[in-house]
This record gives C-alpha cells, structure tokens and sequence, in this order.
C-alpha cells in the first residue's frame, strides 16, 4: 500500500512524505511499538490535561519532537516515520496537523 504522509509544522512548514508499506497486524503492532518508545526516548510530554496518551498524540509528538528540520532534511529518520504511521494507522492518507492538534486521515 502506497501513504502519504503530510506534516505541518506552521503555515509555512509542511512536509509532505510517501512511502510503500505492506500493512498487517504485526506490523502495526511493531509500528505502535515504534512510536511508544519514540515517544519515551523523546521525552515527549503528553497533549492532554489528564495526561492520557493515545497513539494519535504519541504520533504528533514524535513528529514535533523530531521537528520540520529531521524530516524535511533526514531520509532516514522522515521514511522510518512515515512507514511507522502508515503502519501504524493503516491508510493511505494521513495528515499531522500540529497546530490543530490533529491527525485525520
């Protein structure tokens, strides 16, 4: 399955990525995996007041915490991203919405 995975940083910050992902339920399990320990080598803080971490925010704080110059600069560190999401959310659209706080695919 072909993704396209789209991260906005600001209006004037996108990066937009694709990548060729064979999904299945160990691979999305393995790309949860990916993001649950992203997000704690990060040090990534949860979104929400009570502190309840779901995969769509462990998703945008990777991407933030990697920051617009990591993806848009570092094929590796954008791909194995990008793949993870894919993976992860199984679709071929997903957009990271940062200041919107949202991830929609």
């Amino acid at each position: 399955m072909r993704s396209d995975v789209t991260v906005i940083f600001d209006a004037r910050r996108t990066v937009d990525l694709s990548v060729d992902v064979a999904p299945s339920p160990q691979a999305a399990s393995d790309a949860r995996d990916w993001f649950e320990a992203a997000w704690d080598t990060l040090g990534c803080e949860p979104l929400r007041p009570s502190g309840k971490v779901l995969l769509l925010d462990k998703i945008m704080g990777v991407a933030d915490a990697l920051g617009y110059d990591v993806l848009s600069s570092d094929a590796k560190e954008s791909g194995e991203f990008a793949q993870h999401a894919a993976l992860a959310l199984d679709k071929p659209r997903i957009i990271v919405d940062l200041p919107g706080l949202s991830v929609g695919y």
